[in-house]
């Protein structure tokens, strides 16, 4: 049980670290798919 509290601790850790990586990942995504939609128009 202590590892697996270890493990989760460590995975929220990475998930705060890359928080913003994986927000700029999803801004770029969601530019590129308005800038498509707005091709298409």
């Amino acid at each position: 049980m202590q590892s697996f509290q270890h493990g989760y601790r460590s995975l929220g850790l990475l998930l705060a670290i890359n928080a913003d990586r994986l927000f700029f990942g999803a801004v770029i995504f969601a530019a590129l798919y308005f800038g498509a939609f707005l091709g298409t128009l």
